[in-house]
């Protein structure tokens, strides 16, 4: 699990890692379909009981994660890894912060303990999809090492948008 303090040595603050839970619906849901957030996930604005069968799908995944900070959900990640050969490879997707949290290295510590995390179960390739509207997300992945290997080109629609949305390929190697 991630380090059990609120505060690290930086002053940022040092999220709790968890499976999410059926409790967490709500929580998730909030952050979810948040204005600044909605946009970059796979799914467009909706009512909570069309989301429930989505949620439901992510917590029997065994693989989506909540981080708590401040005794409240702050974000949420889905890693999966992929069968047979490419086991070896892991997917990072569905990431999102709490705006709220914003700024405060809720994502930068989310990204690297799961980094960790994947690393420790043996993982050698780690990916991960962004749109190519979402320039800080573009740029905090590059700092933290994953490069660009592909573009998916007019990969999506958003709901009330008349343009298709490119979408990015990152991965990052380890040695």
């Amino acid at each position: 699990m991630a380090a059990a303090s609120e505060k690290s040595h930086l002053g940022m603050l040092s999220p709790m890692r968890r499976l999410a839970t059926p409790q967490d619906l709500e929580a998730v849901f909030s952050i979810y379909m948040h204005e600044k957030v909605v946009p970059f996930l796979g799914y467009d604005p909706m009512p909570l009981d069309q989301f429930r069968p989505i949620y439901r799908e992510l917590v029997e995944s065994r693989s989506f994660y909540i981080y708590e900070a401040e005794g409240r959900v702050a974000g949420f990640y889905r890693a999966t890894r992929y069968p047979g050969r490419v086991s070896h490879v892991a997917c990072f997707g569905t990431l999102a912060v709490d705006p709220s949290f914003h700024g405060k290295g809720i994502a930068h510590a989310m990204v690297n303990d799961g980094i960790a995390r994947l690393v420790a179960e043996g993982v050698k390739r780690i990916e991960l999809y962004v749109e190519s509207d979402n320039t800080p997300g573009l740029r905090f992945y590059e700092k933290l090492g994953f490069e660009r290997e592909g573009t998916l080109r007019k990969f999506y629609k958003r709901a009330g948008e008349t343009d298709y949305i490119d979408d990015h390929l990152l991965a990052l190697l380890i040695n």
